[in-house]
């Protein structure tokens, strides 16, 4: 049996009925989440915030998991990293010696 939680529509003021939260997905970013929020991690911890809008990170690269710190920004899955340029000749193509 989980244990009771409070209930953090009750710190919302002039809040007659809950509304649905909105969360928006973007497939190499975070998820943007209108608040405020409670997260509860697979260890059970809880991560509260009281921001109108917060970003949940999706790619498990954050320092601050499970908040979103952009670090997805460096390097998405799937995507190569781009091949450094060829180093330029120190040969002279001209010069037949």
């Amino acid at each position: 049996m989980r244990p009771h939680r409070r209930n953090w529509w009750s710190s919302v003021p002039n809040v007659s009925e809950p509304t649905p939260r909105r969360i928006h997905v973007d497939r190499e970013g975070p998820l943007l989440v209108e608040g405020p929020v409670e997260v509860i991690d697979a260890d059970g911890a809880v991560h509260t915030s009281d921001r109108f809008q917060v970003a949940i990170c999706t790619c498990r690269r954050s320092r601050t998991f499970p908040w979103c710190d952009t670090s997805h920004r460096r390097r998405a899955p799937g995507r190569k990293r781009p091949k450094p340029a060829p180093a330029p000749s120190t040969l002279d193509e001209t010069d037949p010696t």
